[in-house]
């Protein structure tokens, strides 16, 4: 069920690089730097906006 996959490079599993593609970071950068980075994606499926790794989720829940 669960497996080790690939988020950054030309291997990247095809959601996060969806994901990096629609919701790069505050610079500019798609690539993933470090575990944790949160997306927030809405119920229709669309991007709505990438997240550090040190945000929680109530700090986003604040965002909404």
């Amino acid at each position: 069920m669960f497996s080790k996959i690939e988020v950054n490079g030309p291997n990247a599993a095809p959601l996060y690089s969806w994901l990096k593609a629609a919701a790069p970071d505050e610079e500019g950068n798609e690539d993933i730097p470090w575990n944790f980075t949160k997306f927030l994606v809405s119920a229709d499926g669309k991007s709505v906006k990438r997240f550090h790794p040190k945000v929680t989720p109530e700090e986003i829940a604040e965002t909404l």
